[in-house]
């Protein structure tokens, strides 16, 4: 399952649709898909590419307008304070 999907299931705020763009050649037109996984928050913000679980979730939150920022006394490794 997809961490999009993961997502959409831990939150009510958040819906995941996969589609798969070979067979909807319009709608990955439409988002200029080019490479996959093409990620579209909100019809607004994208990225391509498979990204570890911590960027991935700021990445979204990012494209979705939503402040996020890193701790003053950041410990080392992957750890992202989110704040809404």
């Amino acid at each position: 399952m997809s961490l999009a999907n993961r997502m959409a299931l831990a939150s009510p705020h958040i819906t995941a649709i996969c589609v798969e763009a070979n067979e909807f050649p319009q709608l990955s037109n439409q988002f200029r898909v080019r490479g996959v996984p093409h990620t579209v928050i909100n019809r607004r913000a994208a990225f391509v590419g498979a990204l570890p679980e911590p960027d991935f979730v700021t990445a979204v939150l990012e494209g979705a307008g939503v402040l996020v920022e890193e701790p003053h006394d950041a410990p080392s490794g992957p750890t992202t304070e989110i704040s809404a």
